[in-house]
């Protein structure tokens, strides 16, 4: 199933916050994306029904192996395109808002043909 570029933010964004604090609620989403509580509801209530994560009892979201793929793909892609941007002498501001256009839409094969480059440097 292929994924709209706001799931794979919110994904994205939940591997993150879990990196940082060890824990995610809809609450820490809504503040670090600056979304609104209920838009948030409703998009983990999706990735929910479609199994990309679990929320427990306490609010608190785990992602699943199908959502942690999707997450790690986004982020890598993100991190990769960010440095290689700011290599090129774009700022990192921009570099990273750039790389988070492009990272949903780039093709696997120019995705991998990037990083090959990247490592032969």
């Amino acid at each position: 199933m292929k994924l709209y570029k706001s799931s794979e933010d919110y994904l994205e964004r939940i591997l993150i916050i879990q990196k940082e604090k060890g824990y995610v609620r809809s609450i820490d989403i809504a503040y670090d994306m600056n979304f609104s509580k209920p838009s948030v509801s409703v998009a983990m209530k999706k990735l929910r029904e479609n199994g990309y994560i679990i929320v427990d009892d306490n609010g608190f979201i785990t992602l699943t192996e199908l959502g942690k793929e999707v997450a790690n793909k986004t982020y890598e892609r993100h991190i990769i395109l960010t440095e290689i941007l700011t290599k090129l002498g774009v700022s990192e501001e921009n570099a990273k808002i750039d790389a988070c256009k492009i990272e949903h839409d780039l093709s696997d094969e120019s995705f991998e043909a990037i990083k090959s480059h990247m490592k032969k440097e």
